[in-house]
């Protein structure tokens, strides 16, 4: 006797196979897991019956601790978020609270961040991506691309001085404006990446083990994900184009040209190739952010969040207060409530803030697109393999840091 799953797979009734079943903890130990999230399976053989997750193993209270914090400080929790693409987080923080104090960013500030956030989710797409090949066996395709990201973390340290959490850019723009070597790095990236993607690319595109590993793996369909408040590459991979940066612009979107790629079936497969398609439409944006890069301010004139230039400080009475006030967080903003939300590498990126007038956040809370549909990957993995679990995992990018904030 079977009974039919939400993703019409057949698996056996527990009520039938009761006497036969196991009990197995996928995870918080083992490594597809990232030692953190833990998985009840029950399975009859080597085929999932349930599941049953386990988050919060590393939750740090991100909100709370932000609470606490003067707004300029708040930008390195953020990092610590997807951490695959932390100027994404670091961004989409700074444009809340300009949303709140109503800062108009010149339009160099807003296309140099198109380039650094593009940048990021490029980085991460390629992490996502590699990482299922490696779960299909196909270790080559884990390295291959890191020359290409090390090249992008290579433009993070000549911006900011980080790889990783990278606490880039300001409320209101940047801390100082693209250096000549910055150009450099990034025409050489633009010129080297497309052809080194593309060998990455057809060592798994249309690989019949990886193709024959990855289809059907993990489904989901469009209704299923939209009810399960999914965001991202997971959603348009069911074939839903819904995208922040097309319905909801910001720091200039709408003038660039580009497509927003969907899947067809919602599997791991669609997954993969969505990803690898919003590769190569993140570096179109990127040429023609670049290529048509204003002149003017790299930041918006709010010098209560920048720290002035050292000789000013020395010289000018007005400088010190701002520096002493900036250093010492004794920077008040209006009373508000805003919510604004970007792009990141796995979807609708949020942040809902309420300020009652203080020098810190009355709340905040953060819109973590992992935490949202890792609710659904019981559903996705019942009726499938105990290795189709591990690849369903990576191919929806669960970050640890994303999903325990």
């Amino acid at each position: 006797m079977s009974e039919i799953n939400e993703n019409n797979v057949a698996f056996k009734s527990k009520e039938t196979i009761d006497g036969n079943l196991a009990t197995i903890n996928f995870g918080p130990t083992h490594p597809a897991t990232h030692g953190i999230f833990q998985n009840i399976l029950k399975v009859d053989g080597e085929k999932i019956v349930s599941s049953e997750q386990t988050v919060g193993y590393i939750h740090r209270a991100f909100e709370k601790l932000a609470e606490r914090r003067p707004f300029n400080q708040i930008t390195p929790l953020t990092d610590r978020l997807n951490y695959c693409s932390s100027p994404i987080n670091n961004m989409g923080w700074h444009m809340t609270v300009e949303k709140l104090i109503q800062a108009e960013i010149p339009k160099r500030a807003q296309y140099m961040r198109v380039i650094i956030m593009e940048l990021a989710r490029i980085a991460d797409h390629l992490i996502c991506n590699s990482v299922i090949g490696v779960d299909t066996g196909a270790l080559t395709s884990f390295f291959y691309p890191f020359s290409e990201r090390e090249k992008i973390y290579e433009m993070y340290e000549e911006i900011c001085g980080a790889r990783l959490t990278t606490n880039i850019g300001r409320i209101g723009g940047f801390e100082r404006d693209f250096s000549p070597v910055f150009h450099e790095k990034l025409k050489s990236f633009l010129k080297t990446f497309p052809k080194a993607f593309e060998e990455f690319n057809s060592m798994l595109e249309r690989n019949r083990i990886f193709m024959d590993r990855t289809k059907g793996a993990g489904p989901i369909s469009a209704e299923r994900a939209l009810n399960y408040s999914f965001v991202g590459p997971n959603l348009r991979a069911a074939g839903v184009d819904y995208d922040v940066r097309v319905m909801q612009p910001y720091s200039s979107y709408e003038d660039f040209d580009f497509i927003i790629p969907v899947g067809v079936n919602g599997d791991t497969y669609d997954r993969f190739m969505v990803r690898q398609e919003e590769i190569r439409q993140s570096i179109r944006i990127i040429e023609q952010a670049y290529k048509n890069l204003p002149e003017g301010s790299y930041k918006a004139d709010i010098p209560e969040f920048y720290l002035p230039p050292k000789e000013e400080v020395y010289n000018n009475m007005e400088a010190l207060i701002y520096h002493f006030k900036i250093v010492m967080g004794e920077t008040d903003v209006p009373v508000g409530e805003v919510y604004h939300s970007v792009e990141g590498g796995n979807g609708e990126l949020g942040y809902y803030l309420i300020s009652d007038g203080g020098r810190s956040p009355y709340r905040l809370q953060f819109r973590r697109p992992c935490f949202i549909y890792y609710q659904a990957y019981p559903e996705m993995i019942t009726g499938m393999t105990l290795s189709d679990a591990v690849l369903t995992l990576s191919s929806m990018n669960v970050i640890a840091g994303e999903l325990d904030a």
